[in-house]
């Protein structure tokens, strides 16, 4: 039986492009995400599953969730230590320390 996951996008804060996301389990957060959205293009500054709550896949099921959502995603400024999650998500190194989903047939608004 899949684990159910709530998403809670938040107002954004006054003066800030960015949002945060509550990520939530059976009433208990389990984790936020913050990124920002331009039409089907959406950048993620961090994803932040808390550390009791790693390995639940909470993190890859958040990534395929906004994959259904956009055409083009890019993880902003990746740590290298996040680098091959991102990589079994099916995102590809830009060369500047992002990575870059996008899905087939889009065409994306960000220009490399």
């Amino acid at each position: 039986m899949p684990q159910e996951l709530k998403f809670t996008l938040l107002p954004p804060a006054q003066g800030s492009e960015c949002r945060w996301m509550n990520i939530d389990r059976r009433g208990i957060r389990v984790g936020k995400a913050r990124g920002k959205a331009d039409g089907n293009v959406l950048t993620i500054y961090s994803i932040n599953i808390f550390p009791e709550f790693e390995g639940k896949n909470y993190g890859r099921r958040t990534v395929d969730l906004f994959k259904s959502q956009f055409n083009t995603i890019i993880a902003d400024r990746v740590r290298p230590t996040a680098k091959g999650f991102w990589e079994k998500m099916g995102f590809v190194s830009m060369e500047d320390g992002s990575y870059i989903f996008k899905k087939k047939g889009s065409i994306p608004r960000y220009c490399h």
